[in-house]
């Protein structure tokens, strides 16, 4: 069964290692569209499945982008308590 560039997009996701984060375009790239960081912000700004962490996605020049779950500075907050746990 051929997946959906959404399905891909959130499997990509839920891969991406605690404490780790990947950039828009790097999740597109491996979907299958380098082109399609938008798209990919579109999914992760419409997922509010916990088990697919969105908030490890972050822009190409290392900013936060947005957060549907508590805005950027929740985004930073929980990357940067996970980032923490690794450390432990």
């Amino acid at each position: 069964m051929i997946k959906t560039f959404s399905e891909q997009v959130k499997e990509i996701v839920k891969n991406i290692p605690k404490g780790q984060t990947m950039t828009y375009k790097a999740v597109a790239t491996l979907a299958g569209n380098e082109k399609a960081s938008r798209a990919v912000g579109a999914v992760m700004r419409n997922n509010f499945d916990p088990n697919i962490p969105c908030h490890r996605v972050v822009k190409s020049d290392g900013s936060m982008g947005g957060y549907n779950r508590g805005g950027a500075t929740r985004k930073a907050e929980i990357l940067k308590q996970e980032s923490l746990d690794n450390k432990k």
